[in-house]
């Protein structure tokens, strides 16, 4: 090759490279579909590269992807499918419970007593155990717990922090424990059971009605007072002493069994606000607000001697000894409220 060769053929070579590579950008920018490429040797060593197009868009291409003069986006999630927040599935909680079988003469503290809990942990146990003996007769068997608490029954819904304001105690302590099995991020299964240490079960607390109610007050200079006071003793409500069940946490009253139909007697002077039926397990009731703060429950009637806003006195007659409500056999639940605190009867009428 003389030196005297024009400068454009000693660098057509090159020319040709970039023209090629014009083209194929022209091709990317506008979607145009490359059909046919093929490489041949030019003389003198040179490359060319032969390359037809057609105008027709790629339909397999995205346009929003290729026609906008930007750089492809991979878009390929087969390797990162997408959660699935049912996929979860913790370690159920694995609890190991004694047993106990109620044996004729047993009592809610002895038992509790027996096992070194509070009597309140035999209802956080076993929350069909109720205000009646019916509950506690013989034969009838409880879960007793390892430790004080509650034994909580999760429902739907429940998560670890409802239960923990539910009943007062805070998260890290029923985490802690650790037949619970609970583990981050804590979430608790229906149908499961989670010890809940410390716990006490609440109980439903019936408010009868108050004296203003059923006309058992007047205003006397400028003040409403009772229309008649109790003398602040009181007396045995029935002719016996065959208890079936004491005051304890789970039975705020005193069970006392004798034949149906027996005579219930005012326990101190005061007003009737309540006698009739009631719904939350006392069967047939009778209420007597004594004015001075004090409230007396008779229950499991049979009959009634008295209607609401009577007065009755100390030793008064005002029903009979049944088998109502939530009861097994006849006898009498009675209660003694002070400022509907209930109070265990026999600090009162000796037992």
């Amino acid at each position: 090759m003389s030196k005297f060769e024009p400068i454009w053929r000693r660098f057509q070579g090159h020319m040709v490279i970039v023209g090629i590579a014009l083209l194929i950008l022209l091709i990317w920018r506008f979607g145009l579909r490359p059909s046919i490429v093929a490489v041949a040797e030019g003389d003198g060593g040179d490359t060319a590269v032969s390359l037809a197009a057609t105008s027709e868009p790629d339909a397999t291409r995205d346009p929003l992807q290729f026609g906008t003069g930007e750089l492809p986006v991979l878009d390929d999630s087969s390797l990162a499918p997408a959660p699935n927040p049912h996929t979860f599935e913790g370690t159920l909680p694995q609890h190991e419970f004694i047993t106990h079988t109620v044996v004729r003469g047993e009592t809610p503290n002895g038992i509790a007593e027996q096992y070194g809990i509070e009597p309140e942990t035999i209802l956080g146990g076993n929350p069909r155990l109720s205000e009646e003996s019916s509950l506690l007769q013989v034969g009838t068997e409880l879960i007793i717990l390892p430790i004080d608490g509650v034994l909580h029954d999760v429902q739907p819904g429940d998560t670890l922090e409802s239960v923990s304001e539910q009943y007062g105690i805070p998260t890290e302590e029923i985490i802690a424990y650790e037949p619970n099995n609970l583990e981050f991020p804590y979430r608790l299964q229906p149908d499961t059971q989670i010890m809940v240490p410390g716990a006490v079960r609440e109980l439903f607390v019936w408010t009868p009605p108050d004296l203003s109610s059923v006309g058992g007050t007047s205003v006397e200079g400028g003040s409403v007072r009772p229309v008649i006071v109790g003398t602040g003793t009181f007396i045995f409500p029935v002719n016996s002493r065959n208890y079936t069940q004491f005051f304890w946490y789970g039975h705020p009253g005193l069970d006392i069994a004798l034949p149906e139909g027996s005579a219930v007697y005012a326990s101190d002077t005061g007003t009737v606000t309540f006698a009739g039926w009631n719904v939350y397990g006392y069967g047939n009731l009778i209420v007597v607000n004594h004015g001075n703060g004090y409230e007396t429950f008779y229950g499991h009637l049979s009959s009634f001697n008295v209607t609401p806003g009577q007065i009755v006195y100390q030793g008064n007659v005002i029903g009979g000894t049944g088998n109502t409500g939530n009861s097994s056999g006849p006898h009498i639940h009675f209660e003694i409220r002070i400022n509907n605190n209930r109070d265990n009867p026999c600090w009162y009428i000796g037992c």
